[in-house]
Parts: C-alpha cells; sequence; structure tokens
C-alpha cells in the first residue's frame, strides 16, 4: 500500500489526516444547526433574513448537497484509500476542500451573487468526483466506477437546483433536489448492499457472510439511478403507473435483502440494528412513493423524509458511529449515549412521516429535536476522537 511514510503523516494536524475526520464534524454540525433554523425560520422568528433562494428552497438544498454530500465525501475519500491502497487526500489539500464545502455553505446563508455561489456549490461535488475518479483510475478498479458516475449526476442535479434558483424557477430547484435525494437512495443501495451485510457479519462473529446475488445487486443498482434520472426528466414528478411499477421493484428488491441480511442477534447490537433500520426506512419510502404513483391518496412529502430521515439520516448516524471508531483505533463498541442517538433519529422519522398526520404542529418540532439531539450526541461523544490522534499510535 502507498501511503505516507510515518514521520510525514504524524506532522498533519489529526483533523486533517484523513478525510472522514473534517467531513463527518462539519457534517454533522450542519444537521445538528440546520433543522433548528429551519424551524425558527417556518415559525417566522428570523423574517427578516433571507437565504439564497428562501428558506424552503436552502432547507431542501443544504440537508442534500451540503449535510449528506460533506459525509459522502468523508466516506468515500477515506474508504478509496483502502480500496486502491494509494494515500488519501489529507493535510492542506484537504483543509482546502473543507473550505470549499463551507465557504458554499456560508454563500447560500449570505445570499452571494449568483455566479460566486454556483462556482462555490458546484467545485466541491466536482473536486470530490474528479479525486475518486482519478485514484480508481490509477489503479484500473472498474468495480467501483460507478460510484463516480453518480458523484457526476450528484454534481448535474445540483447544476439544475442552482439554475432553478438563478432563473427564478422554483420547479427546477425542486428537481434538482428530488433527483439528488434518490441518486443518493441508489448510493446507499449500492454502498450499504457490501458494507451492511459485512459489517453484521463482522459485529456477530459469523464465520460465513450472507452471498451477495448478482442480479439483485444489479437490479437495483440500475434502478435506483433510473428513479432519478426520470425525476431530472419530469416523468417522476407526477402520478405515473411505470414509475411506480419502478418504486415497487426497488421495494421488494431491498425488502428482499433486509430478510436475507437478518439476524436475530443483530438487535443486541446497537450498531448493527441501527444500519437495519435505516436500510428498512429506504424499503419504506420506495413503498410510499409506488402508492403515490399507483394513485393511492398520501402524501409524497411523507415518503420523501422516510428517505431522508429515516433511511439518509439513519445510515448516516450509523455509518460514521462506527467508521469513526475504527479509523481512530478504538473497538467497535459506541460511547454512551449514542444508543439513544440511534433511537431519537427513528422517533424523528415517525414524527415527521406519522405522528405529523394527528398533530402537525407538534409533530414537527418533535422531529427536529429528536434530530438536533441525535447529531448533537454523536457532535458530544465523537467530536473530540475527530480532533485527536489515534488512540493506538498509528497514522490516520
Amino acid at each position: 500500500m502507498q501511503v505516507l511514510d510515518r514521520r510525514t503523516a504524524m506532522a498533519i494536524v489529526p483533523l486533517l489526516r484523513l478525510a472522514f475526520r473534517p467531513f463527518f464534524l462539519v457534517g454533522c454540525l450542519l444537521a445538528l444547526l440546520a433543522i433548528p433554523l429551519w424551524l425558527a425560520a417556518l415559525s417566522g422568528a428570523i423574517s427578516s433574513w433571507q437565504p439564497a433562494g428562501g428558506w424552503l428552497a436552502w432547507h431542501r438544498h443544504e440537508l442534500l448537497f451540503g449535510f449528506a454530500l460533506a459525509i459522502i465525501a468523508g466516506f468515500l475519500l477515506t474508504a478509496v484509500q483502502t480500496w486502491t491502497g494509494r494515500p488519501g487526500i489529507s493535510g492542506r489539500p484537504l483543509a482546502a476542500l473543507a473550505l470549499v464545502w463551507l465557504f458554499a455553505r456560508l454563500a447560500w446563508l449570505a445570499n452571494v451573487p449568483w455566479p460566486l455561489l454556483a462556482v462555490l456549490e458546484l467545485a466541491f461535488p466536482l473536486a470530490v468526483a474528479a479525486l475518486m475518479g482519478f485514484t480508481l483510475w490509477k489503479v484500473r478498479q472498474k468495480r467501483n466506477y460507478p460510484i463516480v458516475l453518480v458523484l457526476l449526476l450528484l454534481t448535474a442535479a445540483d447544476g439544475l437546483s442552482v439554475y432553478g434558483l438563478v432563473d427564478g424557477h422554483e420547479g427546477w430547484q425542486r428537481q434538482g433536489v428530488l433527483t439528488g435525494i434518490w441518486l443518493v437512495a441508489a448510493m446507499m443501495g449500492l454502498i450499504g448492499g457490501r458494507i451492511i451485510p459485512f459489517f453484521t457479519q463482522r459485529g456477530l462473529g459469523r464465520v460465513n457472510g450472507v452471498a451477495a446475488w448478482p442480479w439483485l445487486d444489479r437490479l437495483l443498482l440500475v434502478g435506483s439511478p433510473l428513479v432519478a434520472l426520470l425525476y431530472a426528466a419530469g416523468p417522476a414528478l407526477n402520478p405515473n403507473v411505470w414509475v411506480g411499477l419502478l418504486f415497487a421493484v426497488l421495494a421488494a428488491g431491498h425488502l428482499l435483502r433486509l430478510v436475507r441480511w437478518h439476524d436475530r442477534a443483530l438487535w443486541r447490537v446497537p450498531l448493527l440494528w441501527s444500519l437495519h433500520l435505516a436500510y428498512g426506512w429506504l424499503a419504506v419510502a420506495c413503498v410510499g412513493m409506488a402508492l403515490w404513483h399507483f394513485g393511492v391518496p398520501v402524501n409524497p412529502s411523507l415518503a420523501v423524509h422516510c428517505l431522508t430521515i429515516g433511511a439518509m439520516g439513519g445510515l448516516i448516524l450509523a455509518m460514521i458511529a462506527r467508521v469513526t471508531l475504527g479509523h481512530t483505533g478504538r473497538a467497535l463498541e459506541p460511547p454512551s449515549g449514542m444508543t439513544l442517538a440511534f433511537i431519537l433519529l427513528n422517533l424523528a422519522c415517525l414524527s415527521r412521516v406519522a405522528l405529523v398526520l394527528l398533530f402537525p404542529l407538534g409533530a414537527l418540532w418533535l422531529a427536529g429535536l429528536c434530530w438536533a439531539l441525535a447529531f448533537a450526541l454523536y457532535a458530544w461523544r465523537y467530536g473530540p476522537m475527530l480532533l485527536r490522534t489515534r488512540v493506538d499510535g498509528h497514522p490516520g
């Protein structure tokens, strides 16, 4: 493995030694602050301050292209070192990349002129895609090329959202975000399909893991980006039986995976049941969208929030909790408070998609409180780990 020599690696400030450190931290802090800020805007408490596109556009955009993309970048730019044996980004280049992300977030809040906003916003996903693509290409690791394609499509979706902002077209902004959400769902299916059964096998000490079904992996790999493209092109924006059938197939595929991966012992391990529950929310989101496309009178926003809160937020929280432990040289035992964080995240989703039907305003505030507390617990318990050297003395 071509890694930095030990003296050079250890001279780098701990926060900048691997990409997961700064991006897990800033992504978590954005998640912690964004929802209370959005609820404050909804209540009219900060009506005199408007970010680019208004608070609704900011809320939709930033939790996807700000929060989720930061975590994706931290995970992929760390994992690619293991996948390829080539050194990952670190030190000053990593600091520069993190600053681009930060300046883009501030640009949205400050409502800067659109040319500057567009450059800052699109530079980050393009840079991540370029870094991933170059590293994978150097070792000709074709198996992971689809990840680069999804990153490029995410950049295009972000571009559509920014174009809608510049043109004052709310529909295009929304289209770009919905396209991006289902592209993230595709990445969750791709990466989750690898790590969840692997983590389950290792976490339970099983000798043999669940063998993948290549046909199912290919079906989900093609179907999920297809949904995103149908949002970008327009057909998925309105009820459509054929789109409903596609969602039904995806739901069945995700549920089949969950059944095959299931082991009763996993419910005793928070780092495992949190992953499985998050993936379960992905299946529920697909079921909800299928029903809406078939004409059932359900609000598609509920399915979208199943995806964004339960699946995306849940998988992110579970994954960064485990990855941070492993990459800082610690045993895979979450610190106190994290089991509560996983519970709170799932309660946030239940409040936003179910309880909201009975108590609309109260459920929104409860969901926001549970979400914020979940990520506050991560920041409290894991922030020091991200800022300090590995406990085993190794670089990274």
